[in-house]
């Protein structure tokens, strides 16, 4: 029988009718983020995403927030909590103000090279951090991710010394431990939320920041902001945590497909981070930003006069302390 065009488009049409709707997934993860879409973890998180549900067969499908789209970190923190959401990449200087020994890492002027870091973060100083997450109700999954050496950057002056931060309004995370750094060198921190920070940076509600340089470009601080102080101040991660509950639903075998693949995307995301580096200093400085690298001893005898290190190995306690410093040498 010969079909006429008309009948063959309602035939193609009734075709497609008659295919079964894909089915819902048998599992659905919400997993939110403050990076935007094109840093190197929300690459690796997408990509991971949907190499799960395929993997899984549908039954894993996990939604990805990039860009602080379910609210700021403090929020993000508290939604995986309740189970409002069942995965965060939550940074872990904003996870210290509920498990503060994530902060531990981010000493100022502690750590000197990634050498060093992931020594620390895949040894014993990461299985201390691992259990204290565990023990705050939530659950860790896979390796810390990278999110890099912190530098600072000003709308002003560059900071070449320790009295540069005399009266210097920076701001920083919701955590006591960037406070307190700044506060020791003179300067005024204030902390404001990340999907904040540009606003307050355009409006000189504060006069700069401290974060990653792959942070800095991809948000577009330099637009913003005048100049780069490579100070390497301190190093922050991510920690992938999981709510409990929404984790234990999970049979066996895709909860180790799911930690699996964090696993493999948190190794990708540092190397993809590492090689990033010189490239994305470059590309700032072809948008304007002037950089300058100053010697980190003054900064680091400044801190230990004030008592800076003292007053945090009494908080972090001998114990933690003894574990850093057996990959950062002496600070007190």
């Amino acid at each position: 029988m010969h079909l006429n065009r008309r009948h063959a488009m309602a035939a193609a049409g009734a075709a497609l009718l008659a295919r079964p709707a894909r089915a819902q997934a048998e599992f659905e993860f919400k997993f939110g983020f403050d990076d935007p879409d094109s840093h190197p973890m929300s690459i690796r998180i997408v990509e991971m995403a949907k190499a799960i549900l395929e993997q899984s067969g549908g039954r894993l499908n996990i939604k990805v927030f990039p860009n602080s789209l379910l609210g700021g970190d403090t929020e993000m923190l508290s939604q995986v909590r309740s189970g409002g959401m069942e995965l965060f990449g939550a940074p872990s200087l904003t996870l210290s103000t509920l498990v503060a020994l994530s902060g531990l890492p981010s000493v100022g002027f502690a750590f000197k090279s990634y050498d060093q870091i992931w020594t620390a973060m895949d040894g014993d100083l990461g299985g201390l951090i691992r259990a204290a997450i565990t023990k705050s109700g939530l659950v860790p999954i896979g390796p810390v991710w990278d999110n890099g050496f912190r530098q600072i950057t000003s709308s002003k002056a560059p900071i070449t010394g320790p009295g540069d931060f005399a009266g210097f309004k920076i701001r920083v995370p919701n955590t006591a431990l960037l406070t307190s750094l700044f506060s020791a060198l003179g300067g005024s921190p204030t902390s404001i939320n990340f999907n904040e920070l540009y606003s307050a940076l355009q409006t000189h509600i504060v006069e700069g920041q401290e974060n990653p340089l792959a942070l800095i470009d991809s948000n577009k601080l330099y637009e913003v902001q005048k100049f780069c102080t490579v100070s390497n101040h301190c190093w922050s991660g991510y920690w992938i945590v999981a709510n409990r509950r929404a984790l234990a639903r999970l049979p066996d075998d895709l909860r180790t497909l799911l930690e699996q693949s964090l696993t493999k995307a948190a190794m990708a995301e540092r190397d993809d981070l590492a090689k990033a580096d010189d490239s994305v200093r470059a590309a700032l400085a072809a948008k304007g930003l002037q950089f300058n690298t100053p010697d980190p001893a003054p900064f680091q005898a400044a801190l230990k006069a004030k008592g800076f290190y003292a007053q945090w190995k009494q908080t972090y306690g001998a114990e933690a302390w003894a574990t850093l410093e057996r990959y950062t040498g002496a600070l007190t």
